[in-house]
């Protein structure tokens, strides 16, 4: 995802909370969301995730326990974290943030649509990649 939109609000405030596993980021326009971070985990703007194009997304499970270990500024413009299962090459840009805390109850409800759709347990272990970089914190995109 791209940086910000022009006239986009921009986060004025960002706090992790570890032990609720949220993140909690106010805006500019008086907007504030505790973002959970299963939810940044599950919706990483990374290929990993979203894959190289559409219909390519890998469905995330087992992240229901996932930690922020780190979170590192991208610019004025985003914000990376590193989550407890190793995964760190999504970058959350501010409007990212915003849709995910404006939507978490429609992402939510998409999210658990396509799991029963897979027939597949929220909490189920992530399938392995052949060739896949899961012993590399995670990375299961070679290419990047």
């Amino acid at each position: 995802m791209a940086g910000l939109q022009a006239g986009a609000p921009t986060p004025v405030s960002i706090t992790v909370h570890g032990q609720s596993r949220v993140l909690e980021v106010g805006f500019s326009d008086g907007a504030s969301f505790r973002i959970p971070f299963e939810l940044m985990r599950i919706y990483s703007p990374s290929a990993e995730v979203q894959g190289h194009g559409p219909g390519q997304e890998v469905l995330q499970t087992g992240k229901r326990e996932i930690g922020l270990v780190d979170l590192q500024p991208v610019g004025n413009y985003a914000v990376q974290p590193r989550f407890s299962d190793g995964h760190e090459s999504g970058i959350f840009s501010w409007n990212l943030l915003y849709d995910l805390g404006a939507r978490e109850a429609e992402l939510w409800a998409d999210y658990e649509r396509r799991l029963a759709a897979a027939g597949i347990d929220r909490d189920a272990p992530m399938a392995g990649k052949a060739g896949g970089g899961a012993g590399h914190g995670g990375h299961g995109c070679a290419s990047h």
